[in-house]
């Protein structure tokens, strides 16, 4: 009897880890986007949220670079997203992206800024199921009053402005 109860108990455990292990993962990707308002390449108190600017988040395989996920959010008031990755992508190199500000003022991207890499695999030795990516960002076309002061308040030698 001690047998039987042994081997249902080993069968329960091997069919609850096929089960975990077989099941899709899901991961929410959150970040922000802001508008850099100094056009300093980095938030200042006088950055400020970008409501309803597009963002995508994209996998490619690591060998072949055929996408192998992607899906596309908006930013809420206070300039944040939350986008929900389906599956384990340790193959795959997953970016997310600014697509498209909805302020004229303020939509120019950054080559080399306008991605923010993060990992959505169960397998990189993060033990939760949330990702936070770096900021994001677009610039104003020219930068406003106060920033020369705010670069000041850093300590940084500000730009011309």
């Amino acid at each position: 009897m001690a047998k039987a109860i042994l081997l249902l108990s080993a069968l329960c455990i091997v069919a609850l880890a096929n089960f975990a292990h077989c099941h899709p993962q899901v991961f929410d990707v959150e970040g922000k986007v802001y508008c850099d308002t100094c056009r300093v390449q980095f938030e200042t108190k006088l950055s400020e949220n970008v409501e309803g600017a597009t963002v995508r988040l994209q996998c490619r395989n690591i060998s072949t670079e055929i996408e192998t996920f992607s899906v596309e959010g908006v930013t809420d008031k206070d300039g944040k997203y939350k986008l929900t990755v389906e599956g384990d992508h340790q193959d795959d190199i997953c970016e997310v992206t600014v697509v498209k500000s909805p302020r004229e003022d303020c939509k120019e991207a950054v080559t080399g800024y306008e991605k923010a890499r993060i990992e959505c695999s169960d397998n990189v030795g993060i033990h939760n199921a949330v990702r936070y990516a770096n900021a994001l960002f677009f610039m104003k076309s020219e930068a406003v009053s106060g920033c020369k002061e705010v670069l000041d308040e850093l300590g940084l030698f500000p730009l011309e402005f």
